[in-house]
């Protein structure tokens, strides 16, 4: 389920520490909401917000507490089946689509029970001998990430919770930097037998690994993201209107849903708008497109004569190229939505923050993947089917949370979640000499 370092030296103050940082960071994303905020569900694939913050907590109580804790008691027998997520192994749930009918616990039990178990966890952690802190430890970190994972569902789900209400409320954050749309570059990159997937020290998901090796042709990836200006074009030649440019799932999606441009883009006063967690404003061309489907991006991609790269292509890249998430736009830049490229370096631009970018690859098992024993082992393996790959993070990410080999995943019509588009093609011409 994850990797630990063998030479990571966790002690019980530091992680109670790490704890504590990542705790209260989802109460401080919860803040501007109101408890009615707070249990709106405005689709099936939307969660309430108080929901998310009870569901991380029952995490820890469930895999944790219950494991180790002497004399265990579940904070209230109730809150197992109503938040847990998809764990078969551990009994029945109620149903996600009919989450936001639970109007009870509210918002303010739900933190009650947050400082419970928080309390809970801290005096575990700390009674522990070394021995078992150590086999805790990977559960422990599995808890952190997977409750940064939802601090940005939050964001990603209080956003379209937000821009059903025709008052257009605000929640956070402040606009992107103004920039003017600059040309897209490309980065060519050798191809060759390469190697993806996780190594070395450190967490990771149990998706990330084994290591293995893929044959790449040489190809070229787009120095940067597509940019709404350039979306802006696809639409204006008719892109949701030829069907010539869709998979035959996509176009019956654009026809039953009626898509002419991106989720949030509304048209007022004869030009586009966008919906944002800090207010809604014209479109602005320079900021790269978001909240695509991968239909939406195959279709661009075809449209613009290109296409999307393979996740090993995107990894590959990444690796060679040196690219690195440091200063990218992730969430502790507060923007919590795209900005521009920047100037252009000759290597790779956006390549983490911004928008989760779609691949080709579906969300498959790399070869000799194992899903772990028991419930913890429904994390990641059960949902490898009808579902694509997406690479890098996004404006909404958590820092810290990002990496090179992190395979997140989404089905091909998801437009709520904060995804881009970047393109890729066959590369330049290999010379024998």
């Amino acid at each position: 389920m994850t990797t630990i370092a063998a030479t990571t030296e966790w002690t019980p103050d530091s992680l109670i520490a790490r704890f504590d940082e990542v705790r209260s960071h989802t109460e401080a994303l919860a803040a501007p909401l109101s408890p009615e905020d707070q249990t709106v569900q405005s689709m099936p694939d939307v969660s309430p917000a108080k929901w998310h913050r009870a569901h991380v907590t029952w995490f820890f109580e469930t895999f944790v507490l219950a494991d180790h804790e002497p004399g265990f008691a579940p904070f209230q027998d109730t809150y197992w089946f109503l938040f847990n997520s998809y764990y078969e192994t551990l009994g029945p749930r109620y149903s996600r689509p009919d989450r936001g009918l639970i109007s009870r616990p509210g918002a303010h039990e739900v933190g009650t029970y947050r400082a419970n178990v928080d309390t809970r966890v801290r005096d575990l952690v700390g009674s522990l001998d070394a021995g078992t802190l150590d086999k805790l430890t990977p559960v422990l970190e599995l808890g952190l990430h997977h409750e940064q994972q939802h601090q940005e569902l939050l964001l990603m789900d209080i956003k379209h919770v937000l821009s059903r209400n025709p008052l257009l409320p605000v929640y956070a954050g402040r606009p992107s930097p103004l920039a003017a749309p600059d040309q897209l570059g490309w980065v060519d990159v050798g191809g060759g037998l390469v190697e993806i997937g996780r190594q070395g020290d450190g967490f990771c998901f149990d998706n990330e690994e084994p290591r293995h090796c893929v044959w790449l042709e040489p190809y070229r990836l787009a120095d940067r993201l597509v940019t709404n200006g350039e979306w802006l074009e696809f639409m204006a030649d008719n892109g949701y209107r030829r069907h010539e440019l869709w998979l035959s799932d996509g176009w019956a999606k654009v026809n039953a849903e009626t898509w002419r441009a991106p989720l949030y883009w509304h048209e007022l006063d004869g030009g586009w708008s966008e919906h944002t967690l800090h207010g809604t404003f014209p479109v602005n061309p320079a900021l790269p497109v978001s909240h695509v489907s991968f239909y939406e991006a195959e279709a661009y991609a075809t449209w613009a004569g290109k296409r999307l790269p393979s996740e090993a292509e995107w990894e590959h890249a990444v690796v060679v190229d040196g690219a690195s998430a440091v200063g990218a736009n992730l969430a502790d830049g507060e923007t919590f939505h795209p900005r521009a490229a920047g100037p252009a370096t000759g290597q790779l631009r956006q390549a983490f923050g911004d928008c989760w970018e779609w691949t080709s690859s579906a969300y498959h098992p790399y070869p000799g993947f194992h899903s772990a024993p028991g419930a913890i082992g429904e994390y990641n393996g059960k949902f490898m089917s009808n579902q694509m790959v997406l690479r890098g993070g996004c404006a909404l990410t958590p820092p810290g949370h990002v990496r090179t080999t992190y395979r997140n995943f989404f089905p091909h019509a998801a437009r709520w979640a904060l995804s881009g588009v970047r393109l890729a093609d066959g590369g330049a011409p290999v010379v024998v000499a």
